[in-house]
């Protein structure tokens, strides 16, 4: 049983029972995660709020189907990217809607843990911000599955059978799916892998070159 190896699927299975302090520990643990995946579908960032949300009371209803047979994430995950699936679809049966956020200072509130300006110069955070913009470009024009995949190949605790669960196929055909979203996002971001000066770190992230 998963819950044996996984704290979250205890909380969860506590949850089930109708403990709302164990649910609201899994809210604050996870939230923000959630948010930022949805983000990187639908990249408005009241919007994105407001499916992440709404994530924790879909999962709060569908409580007493959960069965710990995976990781809670692979489980909570699921629901997210099932919600911004059905945004998308909203969004483009509205094609004249823009697809971008309001302006303002809070364009990248959810995205702002990703920021890293603890050593690096101001030349080098410009860089770097640069770069991740980039990467940030490249992973949003993926397919959704290969997006999907790629965003959850970001928690390294995440495997290739809860991502598999996550999607709905097979293991092989996840191993396929990730491997040409690592391809893609190499051909795009090859000018930038091309100075020496940077290197791609799966499944992508930038990192110096030694």
């Amino acid at each position: 049983m998963a819950a044996a190896n996984d704290p979250d699927a205890a909380l969860m299975l506590r949850a089930k029972q109708g403990d709302r302090a164990a649910f609201e520990e899994l809210v604050v643990k996870h939230q923000q995660a959630v948010m930022n995946f949805i983000y990187r579908s639908v990249p408005d960032p009241q919007e994105a709020e407001d499916l992440a949300q709404n994530v924790f009371v879909q999962a709060w209803k569908a409580r007493h189907r959960y069965q710990p047979s995976a990781r809670f994430t692979t489980w909570l995950f699921t629901i997210a990217r099932n919600l911004s699936l059905n945004e998308l679809r909203r969004r483009s049966r509205h094609a004249g809607e823009s697809m971008d956020g309001p302006a303002g200072e809070d364009d990248d509130a959810p995205v702002r843990q990703f920021e890293d300006r603890s050593t690096a110069s101001p030349p080098d955070t410009l860089l770097r911000e640069e770069l991740q913009r980039k990467v940030s470009e490249a992973v949003a024009a993926l397919p959704e599955n290969q997006r999907t995949a790629i965003l959850l190949c970001q928690d390294e605790e995440t495997s290739y059978d809860d991502i598999a669960q996550v999607l709905g196929c097979s293991l092989s055909a996840t191993k396929s799916i990730i491997f040409r979203a690592r391809e893609a996002l190499k051909l795009r971001l090859k000018p930038f892998l091309a100075t020496g000066a940077w290197e791609m770190d799966e499944p992508a992230t930038f990192r110096r070159s030694r």
